[in-house]
C-alpha cells in the first residue's frame, strides 16, 4: 500500500470513527419512540435544513450528476435543475401540512380519515420500494469509490465494500435512531459543502475564474464541440430519447415531495414554522451545491482523461480532485483525492442511514403496529421490530446493489424519484385537497403507481437490452444477449405518474365508501394549525 492509499485509509477510518461516535452518543439520548423515530422533535429549522441537505445531496448528486455532466454536457446538468426545482413543490404543497397532520410516517397523514390497515400497508410497501431503489445508488457509488482509492478493479473487493456499507448503515439505525442519523447528516452536509467548494475554487482557478473558458475547454476536450454545451446530446438523438427526457423531468420535479426519507424529516422539528424554515435552508444549501456540480462536471470533462473514467461516469468528481491537486502520483493529488473520497463516503453513510431508518420505521409503525397488532403494540415492541426491519432491508439492498454496479447512480436515484412521484405524491395531494378522496382511491393510487412504475422499469432498457455500441458490453442489469425490453423509455414517469393520479380518482369515484367530511375537516384544521398532531392517530 503506497502513501496515498495509507492517507485515504486513514481519512476513511476517521470519517467512520466520527460517525460511529455520534451514533453511540445519540443512543444514550434515545429513550422513547419519539426519540427514535423523530429525534424527540428537538431540531431547529436550521439544523433540520442542514440534515435535509445532507439527506438529499446523496452520492447520486455528488458522484452521479458530476459524471453525467462530464459525459453528456448540458443534458447531464438537467439532473441538477430537476432536483433543485423539485423543492418548490415540496415547500409549497407538502412540508407544512405534512408536519402538522402526521406523527412519524407518511401513512399517519394518509390514514387519518380512512381505513387504517389497507392504507398503511400500501404506504409502507411504497416507502420500502423507494428506499431500496435509493439505497442501490448509494451502495453502487461506495463500491466504485473505494475500488478507485485502493487501486483495485477486483469485483470481489467492490462487493465486500458494499457489504461493509450495508453493515454500517444497519448499525447507525439500530443504535442511533433518528438523533444519530440526523447528526451524521448535519456533519456530512458541512463536509460535503466545504470539500466541493474547495475543488470548485481550484477548478475555476485553472481557467482564471472565467466560466466561459471552462465551458469552452470542456466542449473541446469532450470531442463533441459545441454540441456538448447544447441540449440534445443525450436526449435529442431520437423521438424516444426526447420522450425519455420529459419523463425524467416529470419524475425529478414531482418526486421530491413524495420521497419518504425526506418527508419523515419534517417530523423532527417542533413546529410547522420550523418545517418551512427547514425547507428554505435546504433550498439555499442545495441550490449552491447544484451550481457546484456544474463546475465539477464540466471541470472533469475539461481536465480528466476520458479513458480513466468508468463507463457510468461515477468517478468524475474524485478524479477531478486528484487532477487539480497536481495529478496522479503527486502529493497534492493524493491528498485531495483522499479528502473528496472521504467526503463522498461520509455522504453515502449519511444517506443510507436515513433511508434505512425511514423504511424500517414504516415497517414497524405502519405494518407491525397498525396492521398486525391493530395499534396495540408497545413503543418497546415497535422499536425492536424497527431494528430487525433495518437489518432485513439492509440485506436486500446489499443483494440488489451487487448486480447493479454498471448503472449510473444519478439514474438509479431518478428511478426512485419516479416511484415516489407515481405512488406517493398522488395520494398525498388528493388526501390534503380533495374532500371525497377515500380508502380505495388511496390504495389504488399507491399500488397502481408503484406497480406500473416498477413494472415498466423491469421491461425497459435499464434491466435488459442496452449495450455499449463500441465495446458491446451490457449497460443494463442483465448481460448482453438477454433482451426483453419492450418498453422503450428508461424512466417510466411519463406513464406511471399520470396513471397514479388517474387511479386515485377512479378508485375514489367507483367506491361506495361513505364520505368522511367530518374527518376531512379535522385533518384540514390539523394541517393548517398543527393542533393534535402529537396524539396517536387511530380510529
Amino acid at each position: 500500500m503506497d502513501g496515498s492509499q495509507i492517507l485515504t485509509t486513514v481519512l476513511f477510518l476517521t470519517v467512520v470513527a466520527i460517525t460511529i461516535g455520534i451514533t453511540f452518543w445519540a443512543s444514550r439520548q434515545t429513550k422513547t419512540a419519539a426519540d427514535y423515530y423523530a429525534g424527540g422533535r428537538g431540531f431547529s429549522g436550521f439544523q433540520n435544513g442542514l440534515a435535509i441537505g445532507g439527506d438529499y445531496m446523496s452520492a447520486a448528486s455528488f458522484l452521479g450528476i458530476s459524471g453525467a455532466i462530464a459525459l453528456s454536457g448540458y443534458d447531464g446538468f438537467l439532473y441538477s435543475i430537476g432536483f433543485l426545482v423539485a423543492w418548490l413543490v415540496a415547500l409549497l404543497l407538502v412540508a407544512e401540512v405534512l408536519r402538522n397532520s402526521g406523527r412519524y410516517t407518511m401513512a399517519d397523514q394518509l390514514a387519518y380519515r380512512m381505513k387504517q390497515r389497507p392504507v398503511r400497508l400500501a404506504a409502507a410497501t411504497s416507502t420500502v420500494v423507494v428506499s431500496i431503489f435509493y439505497l442501490l445508488a448509494q451502495m453502487v457509488g461506495a463500491g466504485a469509490l473505494v475500488a478507485l482509492l485502493l487501486g483495485v478493479e477486483d469485483q470481489v473487493v467492490k462487493n465486500i465494500v458494499i457489504l461493509f456499507v450495508g453493515a454500517l448503515m444497519i448499525f447507525y439505525v439500530t443504535v442511533g435512531g433518528m438523533k444519530g442519523t440526523t447528526w451524521v447528516q448535519i456533519v456530512k452536509a458541512v463536509l460535503l459543502m466545504t470539500g466541493s467548494a474547495l475543488i470548485v475554487i481550484l477548478v475555476l482557478a485553472q481557467f482564471g475564474f472565467n466560466l466561459s473558458e471552462l465551458l469552452g475547454s470542456a466542449a473541446d476536450a469532450s470531442g463533441k464541440g459545441d454540441a456538448f454545451l447544447q441540449p440534445g446530446l443525450k436526449y435529442g438523438a431520437s423521438f424516444t430519447s426526447e420522450l425519455d427526457f420529459v419523463s425524467l423531468g416529470l419524475a425529478l420535479v414531482l418526486g421530491t415531495a413524495g420521497l419518504p426519507h425526506i418527508l419523515i424529516r419534517f417530523y423532527t422539528v417542533p413546529t410547522s414554522a420550523d418545517a418551512r424554515k427547514s425547507v428554505l435552508w435546504a433550498i439555499g444549501l442545495i441550490g449552491v451545491f447544484y451550481l457546484f456540480t456544474l463546475v465539477l462536471g464540466f471541470g472533469a470533462a475539461a481536465l480528466v482523461d476520458p479513458s480513466t473514467l468508468d463507463k457510468a461516469g461515477n468517478l468524475a468528481a474524485p478524479l477531478l480532485a486528484q487532477e487539480v491537486g497536481g495529478g496522479e502520483g503527486s502529493i497534492g493529488g493524493a491528498v485531495l483525492l483522499a479528502l473528496i473520497a472521504a467526503v463522498a463516503f461520509a455522504t453515502i453513510l449519511a444517506v443510507v442511514a436515513g433511508l434505512t431508518l425511514t423504511s424500517s420505521v414504516s415497517v414497524a409503525h405502519d405494518i407491525y403496529n397498525s396492521v398486525i397488532k391493530r395499534g396495540k403494540a408497545t413503543e418497546k415492541e415497535e422499536m425492536k421490530v424497527s431494528r430487525w426491519a433495518a437489518a432485513g432491508i439492509g440485506l436486500v439492498a446489499i443483494l440488489l446493489a451487487i448486480p447493479a454496479q454498471s448503472l449510473n447512480i444519478a439514474f438509479l436515484v431518478a428511478l426512485a424519484f419516479a416511484v415516489a412521484a407515481s405512488a406517493n405524491l398522488p395520494a398525498i395531494i388528493y388526501n390534503m385537497f380533495w374532500k371525497r378522496f377515500n380508502t380505495r382511491g388511496a390504495v389504488w393510487s399507491i399500488y397502481g403507481g408503484l406497480i406500473s412504475c416498477v413494472g415498466l422499469v423491469f421491461f425497459s432498457p435499464v434491466v435488459s437490452g442496452k449495450v455499449d455500441p463500441v465495446t458491446g458490453d451490457s449497460l443494463s442489469l442483465f448481460p448482453a444477449g438477454i433482451d426483453f425490453s419492450w418498453f422503450p423509455l428508461e424512466n417510466p414517469g411519463l406513464i406511471s405518474i399520470p396513471l397514479g393520479f388517474f387511479l386515485g380518482w377512479l378508485g375514489t369515484v367507483t367506491s361506495k365508501e361513505p364520505e368522511t367530511a367530518e374527518r376531512y375537516v379535522e385533518l384540514e384544521v390539523r394541517a393548517l394549525t398543527g393542533a393534535g398532531s402529537e396524539k396517536a392517530i387511530t380510529h
